[in-house]
């Protein structure tokens, strides 16, 4: 009598072990994605969105002039959408401060392995992603990101 409730018990337990292993999504891979504190610049505070969800924060100042994040990718896809949406506060020659909303987006091809970097241009009317050693690896769309509303209070 004994065994027979030992196996159940220990078939209950693996069972559990079992669902509790399928919930969380297996891993594909991850990246690196840089952010550096640029000339003229205040601080910065970014947004890092990979298929639609928050992945990262990044926040920089003269104190702070570099942020790295990894980012796991899950399983069941190779090729990942991604935005940047945040602030940049910059100080003119003149000495006036200037809030640019800067946004972009695109997709990461195969980006397992790669080393991406946060790159704003245009008088930083411009923000996306490269990857210097593969610059096929990103795709980027032009204007700015549907992800990132500008705030309305």
């Amino acid at each position: 009598m004994y065994l027979p409730a030992l196996s159940s018990h220990l078939a209950r337990l693996l069972l559990a072990a079992m669902l509790c292993t399928g919930a969380s999504p297996a891993l594909a891979g991850s990246f690196d994605v840089r952010d550096n504190y640029g000339e003229g610049e205040i601080s910065e505070a970014e947004r890092f969105y990979v298929d639609e969800q928050l992945v990262a924060t990044f926040r920089l100042d003269a104190d702070h002039t570099s942020q790295t994040v990894h980012v796991d990718t899950a399983m069941g896809r190779l090729n990942h959408s991604y935005a940047l949406c945040g602030e940049i506060y910059i100080r003119r020659p003149s000495g006036k401060v200037e809030i640019h909303q800067v946004s972009g987006e695109g997709v990461l091809y195969h980006p397992d392995g790669h080393h991406f970097e946060a790159i704003a241009s245009r008088n930083f009317t411009e923000f996306y992603l490269v990857d210097r050693d593969e610059p096929e690896s990103v795709e980027r769309h032009p204007g700015h990101s549907s992800l990132c509303a500008a705030p309305t209070s």
